[in-house]
Parts: structure tokens; sequence; C-alpha cells
């Protein structure tokens, strides 16, 4: 049985490497930059092309989450090539275990995509004529999708860190890994931009849901393995 000090040895760490990682962040803003720039970018040059066209709940829907995932795809690469461009991934391999490293690289991530949907929502809604009723269910299928993302590419962060193309190699790797994740919310946006209530999207919630579960607890099993690569 894991014991209490070794639960908080855990989480302290795991928040000095998210700590570290923010320090580096907020000095370059290299990533925050890659997304915010890519996710407004692709906005407005949607926004220009389309005009005052009504565009029907499920293009809508598939129209915000390939913005949201291509513009993540810009910056959540970065959690581990940074480390490896800086040399100081060696330092990072002897100061912590994989299990803090990971969790740290992943609250990171969470905090980039977390500033990513905080910015990109509210412009995707200005800039289309999409509505959503269900506020309460939008924001919780949004963490809920912010969670399966991070979850599932953190661990490819890592294996492509190393790579010579690592923008193409994490594209690549990471979409058929997010394929059901993106496509259940797609429908479930789909369902709230067509005046769906929390009812509605009770299913793809609870497949949201068990998707982050197995996802972290795989990527925990498994980032032990690259790590000591």
């Amino acid at each position: 049985m894991t014991s209490p000090k070794t639960n908080a040895g855990l989480i302290s760490k795991s928040f000095a490497v998210f700590a570290k990682d923010i320090r580096l962040e907020l000095r370059s803003r290299y990533a925050l930059n890659a997304i915010l720039m890519f996710g407004i970018t692709t906005l407005a040059v949607v926004s220009f092309s389309l005009g005052q066209s009504n565009l029907p709940p499920h293009l809508m829907a598939a129209l915000f989450w390939v913005v949201m995932f291509f513009s993540a795809v810009a910056g959540l690469a970065q959690v581990f090539i940074r480390e490896e461009e800086t040399g100081t991934i060696l330092a990072l391999k002897l100061a912590a275990a994989a299990e803090p490293v990971y969790l740290g690289k992943l609250l990171f991530n969470f905090f980039l995509l977390t500033v990513m949907v905080t910015v990109i929502t509210p412009l995707f809604f200005i800039f289309t004529d999409a509505q959503v009723v269900g506020i309460a269910a939008f924001s919780a299928v949004l963490i809920l999708g912010v969670i399966g993302l991070c979850s599932a590419t953190t661990l490819v962060a890592a294996i492509i860190a190393k790579a010579s193309v690592k923008g193409a190699l994490f594209a690549v790797l990471s979409f058929p890994i997010l394929v059901p994740l993106l496509l259940t919310l797609v429908q479930a946006t789909q369902k709230l931009f067509d005046n769906g209530a929390f009812d509605a999207v009770m299913t793809e919630m609870q497949f949201l849901l068990a998707y982050a579960v197995v996802m972290t607890t795989g990527s925990i099993l498994l980032f032990k393995y690259v790590w000591q690569e």
C-alpha cells in the first residue's frame, strides 16, 4: 500500500516539474504563442471565408474541434522537445522519477489547453453564428475534451522528442489515438449546438470520462519505459 508520505512526495515533485515548465514558458511564451496564433488565425480565415452563411450544427461542431485539435498540436509537442533542445532532460531524469515528470508535464499541457480554450472558444462564437443553450453541459464537454487531449498527447510528445521531424510526427502519431475522442466531442457539441441539453449528451460525457481515465492510467504505466530510453 502506498504511504501518505509517498503520495505527498509524488504530488510535490509533480508540481515542481509543472512550476519549472510554467516559469520557462512565461519567459519564452513559445508554446502559448504558437497555440493562440494558430487558433486565432484559423478562426479569422474561416470567418472571412464563411461570411454570414449559417452552417448546420454538425459542420459547426466539426469546425470547432478541428480548430482546437490543430491549435493544440501546434504547441503541445514542446513539452519534451524543449528539454531535449536545451539539454536539461538528463538533469530532469536524475532529479525525479518517471511518474512525477509525467504528471508535471500533464499539468503543464492542461494549463496550455485551458488558456487556449478560454481564448479561442469566445472568439469562435463571435466569429461564427454558433449558439449553445446548455452552457454547463458545453463547459463540461470542453473540460473532458481538454483532459482527453492532454492525457493522449503528453505520452506521444515524450516518444517523438528525439525524432528529427518532431512536429509532423507528433500530429501523425496523435491523430489515430485521438480519433475516437474527436468524433465523440464533435457529436456531443453538435447536439449542444442543436439546442440540446445536459441529458442529451450524457452518453458522450460518459465515454469522454472513461477515455480520459483509461488514457491517463495507460500513459502513466507506459511512460516509465519511454522515459528510461
